[in-house]
């Protein structure tokens, strides 16, 4: 059993991609045709993710001429060279399926806006009680 593990521990990436579901990514993953081998960019929503430690994959959905297209990628695969983050979704369910039947704006999903907290402002030090004398005389 720790062989079965330790294999799996090899095969899964270091730095896992940031992403759940309800984001948009685009996928970076090789194509090998014949001899030669290129990138290419698959855009889209992220409607499901499976946890199953190396064998964890996550479902990509697009639009590509008016017909939806769904993709399921192999999270620790050697073919994804990475996983970029378009855009946060703000959704409160775990898998996204509802999304297959909706046609056009009702197909979206809110953009999370992530408010950043203001600076605090830096706070003048209070004046000592030696320096106060010292001011009130230079005044006179």
């Amino acid at each position: 059993m720790n062989e079965i593990r330790a294999i799996e521990a090899s095969q899964m990436k270091a730095e896992p991609d940031d992403f759940k579901v309800g984001d948009t990514v685009r996928v970076h993953f090789k194509i090998v045709e014949g001899k030669t081998e290129r990138i290419q960019i698959y855009e889209g929503l992220v409607i499901a993710i499976k946890n199953s430690r190396v064998g964890r994959t996550f479902t990509v959905r697009k639009n590509s001429y008016g017909v939806g297209v769904e993709r399921i990628f192999p999270l620790h695969s050697p073919r994804i060279a990475r996983v970029e983050l378009a855009r946060r979704g703000r959704v409160r369910r775990a898998k996204l399926y509802y999304i297959r039947d909706k046609i056009g704006k009702a197909a979206k999903i809110k953009e999370l806006v992530v408010r950043k907290r203001p600076k605090a402002k830096p706070v003048a030090p209070a004046p000592s009680a030696e320096a106060a004398p010292a001011a009130s005389a230079a005044q006179e």
